[in-house]
């Protein structure tokens, strides 16, 4: 169920984990209860994987931290089992803020092996000098702490920041991210974004070719910031990896509706989705390899075009390597 660009053909993302629903409250208050239980969280990531889904796209959520406890652990079992952080979650440093303090927030989120002192040595003079650089480095070490000794083929830097940056026009900093994430963990750096026109013309200007970039993108223009004719100019035009997600435009457009439009843009490597149960996984299964759809969609290496650059071979030796990197 691969791409021939290495990222599974299908992503499972965790919003449903931790109450998010852009169409429902009252759904997403139910599931955030239901899923304080760790053990319900692997019911369903145990279902995703037993129907083929490997990848986790997920947020650096303290709970997500538990899962990878649970896949480290029994490696056997989750052989193939690989997450896709997406960082930071910015709630967690928000609370952090107000309950610790500046410094204080810092200080839980470094590495256990990284005090405050060290921090002076290594990096504060970074914060007194206001050297972002060395700040988002450090910041995206503490960040991937919870990943040592898993997979993590693919790194990607979340919406809050990487508009934010677009907004501020420190557009050098999505090359810093991209250069820590590919020299120090292995792993292809990824941009989540609610304006993909903007960071296409960003990533174009620091140089960052084919970015992986993963964006709202569906029929109804559903959450698509910047204008679904904007989209639509992109995915036939410009050169990058296409992540898509809201592609049921939270369940306003039906499983196999939706994919007839991803399937007729082939810019678009993979599709992130969530599920609460296993019924939920199958469907979208289904529609992602309906028969009748497409061709393409009965063998999943043929669903995208040719030419990528990376295989998944290539990114699973690589991340093998590690495997987590434990060393700092």
């Amino acid at each position: 169920m691969t791409t021939t660009t290495g990222l599974d053909r299908l992503l499972f993302g965790d919003n449903q984990f931790f109450g998010v629903n852009h169409m429902s409250e009252e759904k997403a208050r139910a599931q955030a209860v239901r899923f304080q239980d760790l053990s319900a969280m692997m019911d369903v990531l145990d279902a995703a994987q037993a129907e083929g889904i490997h990848s986790f796209m997920c947020t650096t959520h303290e709970r997500i931290a538990e899962v990878a406890d649970r896949v480290r652990a029994d490696r056997v079992r989750y052989a193939s089992f690989a997450f896709l952080p997406c960082m930071p979650y910015a709630h967690k440093y928000a609370n952090a803020m107000t309950e610790l303090g500046p410094l204080g927030a810092l200080k839980s989120f470094l590495p256990a092996d990284q005090s405050l002192v060290g921090l002076a040595l290594q990096g504060g003079a970074a914060v007194a000098k206001k050297d972002v650089e060395s700040l988002i480095r450090m910041l995206i070490d503490a960040e991937m702490t919870m990943f040592d000794g898993v997979p993590t083929p693919v790194v990607f830097l979340q919406n809050v920041v990487v508009d934010l940056l677009l907004g501020l026009g420190f557009d050098d900093a999505f090359t810093v991210f991209a250069e820590h994430v590919r020299s120090r963990y292995g792993a292809e750096p990824g941009f989540i974004t609610m304006n993909l026109p903007r960071l296409l013309d960003a990533l174009d200007r620091v140089g960052l070719e084919r970015p992986l970039v993963c964006s709202n993108l569906n029929k109804l223009g559903f959450r698509m910031s910047g204008g679904a004719e904007e989209y639509e100019r992109a995915l036939a035009e410009r050169d990058f990896r296409a992540v898509a997600m809201s592609v049921y435009a939270s369940g306003a457009i039906p499983p196999r509706e939706a994919f007839d439009w991803v399937v007729a843009h082939p810019r678009i490597e993979s599709v992130v989705f969530g599920a609460s149960s296993a019924a939920n996984i199958r469907g979208t299964i289904r529609a992602a390899r309906r028969p009748d759809s497409s061709p393409k969609v009965v063998r999943n290496d043929c669903l995208f075009p040719s030419g990528a650059v990376t295989s998944r071979a290539r990114i699973r030796r690589r991340t093998s390597l590690r495997p987590g990197i434990t060393k700092r």
